[in-house]
């Protein structure tokens, strides 16, 4: 296994083409919905205005979805998941896992706790998500206390 090269801080971890998928079948979908809404003839204003919101929640949940990412500069590492957004000093972090079979990464805390950073998915793109958790594993390593420290 060759080892991954520190990439340059700040850095973006984020999973890209999934994102991508996402937020075009959202707005495909807003742009179709809204569009069935203002030709059909027999649906009233109210009617209409509720295709619209319908929409513009599918729109949201995908917009949502299309969230999470995962930051590192020179002070620790964020988190953002779907809905939570988390702010981790280096030390806090012992180790970054990427097992096979993992829907993301999971980082085990100083806490005794493990937190999934769903920035980081092998789903579409398994390669580059391998790629970021050797470079996620290589910062927190080589900034943090490690697990031996004090």
């Amino acid at each position: 296994m060759s080892e991954s090269p520190m990439p340059a801080l700040p850095v973006t971890f984020r999973p890209g083409r999934t994102r991508a998928v996402l937020l075009t079948a959202g707005a495909v979908m807003f742009a179709v919905i809204t569009a069935v809404a203002l030709m059909l003839e027999k649906l009233g204003p109210g009617e209409r205005a509720s295709f619209i919101f319908t929409a513009a929640l599918f729109l949201g949940v995908l917009a949502m979805l299309s969230r999470p990412k995962v930051v590192a500069d020179e002070d620790g590492v964020t988190v953002v998941n779907i809905t939570r957004t988390r702010r981790l000093a280096w030390a806090e972090i012992l180790r970054v896992n990427l097992r096979p079979g993992d829907p993301w990464v999971f980082l085990d805390l100083s806490d005794g706790t493990s937190m999934p950073a769903l920035g980081i998915q092998p789903g579409i793109a398994k390669q580059q998500a391998i790629r970021d958790a050797r470079a996620l594993r290589a910062l927190a390593e080589s900034r943090g206390t490690g697990p031996d420290a004090g």
